[in-house]
This record gives C-alpha cells, structure tokens and sequence, in this order.
C-alpha cells in the first residue's frame, strides 16, 4: 500500500484543528507541509509558528516540503518545530551533499524535492544519502494544478536510479494526484502519494483518503 501524506496547502485553516482531527481519524500516514517563500516559489504560504501547532495536534509524521531560497539556514528550526522529514530543493542549494548530511545529523529524514525541469540524473552521486525523493508532477507554488504526464516517465528512470545504487530511498510524487491517475503513478514506482486538493474538497476527505490508500 502507498504512503498517502494529505497536503494541507489545501484545507481550510481557519479550522485547522478541526482538519487535524478528520487527518488524525483517517489512514493517512502523513501530513505534507508545504512551506514557500514567495521568492523560490511565487507564492508564501506558512512556516514555523504553524508547524509547531500541527505539530501538537497529531503524532503522526510530518513531511516539511521547503519550497524556499536559503534553505540550510532553518533546518534546526524546523526540526525542533516538530518536522520528521525535511526535505529541501535541489534547486535551491549549490551543496546538496552538505545540506543532507546537516539534516540527517539533526535525527531526521533527509529528502531532496526535483522540480519538472529537473533530471533524475542531478541524484546519481547522492542517492545513497538520501531517505526521499520528491518528484513535483506539477511546477511548484500553488494547489489544484494538473499533473504533468511526463513524470511517469520521470518516476520509472528514478525506480531504476535507487535500484542500481542500492539506495534505500522512498519516491514521493507531489502535485495533480487524483483518485484517476493514482493507480498509474504507483505502478510507475511511486511510494508516497501527496493529495491536496483531492481530499481537501472532497464532499468525505477520509472516504477519498481511504480510496487512495487501497488503490
């Protein structure tokens, strides 16, 4: 079964505790935090002070996607604000390898986000080292787009990229997932699938949650 990792980039935060109960109360295996910048990504969202009250409102891991410029200098911040997995733009560091290392020395998960443009190549002499590849199957910065067809294409070449270097690394495909293409984005090689609008605006967000999660 698939990891589904809901992404409140799209649910109703003027009653997020209520939406922490429905995610707390459903299968999802995680929550998927999307901070942007409004300089990466044009587009800001939310950052450490909304974190750290998700944070108390479930124990279940929370997925840190940073979607921002400088990203290495609020890795310990967001760890302490309760993150479980950081993961970080290639995009936007000139020293990926470091970067990992500083987030794996911090006791948590370590994962590398490739925008459409970005090859699967850009990993082959770090894959080892990392815990999560999150491949964006829609350009970065805001919900509800349309999933690019291309990435299937993109999550075969990264199956075989962690299976010929014995990395140990989950394939975490964000953007456009929809119960439509969500078997077919699996049978490519996906292991997490981040749903946001989806389930969001779902007339049952825990009946969609499930669906997903059994596809």
């Amino acid at each position: 079964m698939p990891i589904i990792a809901p992404s409140l980039l799209s649910c109703d935060f003027l009653h997020l505790n209520d939406e922490c109960t429905m995610l707390n109360e459903s299968v999802a295996d995680w929550y998927h935090l999307d901070v942007m910048d409004g300089r990466f990504v044009p587009n800001i969202t939310f950052g450490l002070p909304i974190i750290k009250q998700i944070r108390k409102a479930t124990a279940k891991t929370l997925d840190v996607h940073l979607m921002i410029v400088e990203p290495e200098k609020y890795l310990a911040d967001f760890k302490d604000a309760g993150a479980n997995i950081l993961t970080i733009h290639i995009e936007a560091t000139t020293h990926l390898h470091r970067i990992v290392q500083e987030i794996k020395e911090l006791g948590i998960k370590a994962g590398v986000a490739l925008n459409p443009h970005t090859p699967v190549s850009m990993l082959e002499w770090s894959i080892k080292n990392i815990d999560l590849v999150c491949l964006m199957s829609v350009n970065p910065g805001f919900g509800g787009q349309i999933f690019i067809p291309q990435t299937l294409d993109k999550i075969k070449s990264l199956k075989q990229l962690i299976l010929r270097e014995g990395s140990h690394a989950l394939i975490e495909v964000d953007g456009g997932v929809t119960l439509s293409n969500a078997k077919e984005i699996i049978a490519a090689g996906a292991d997490v699938l981040v749903a946001g609008n989806t389930v969001f605006s779902a007339a049952n967000p825990k009946e969609v949650i499930a669906l997903l999660k059994n596809i």
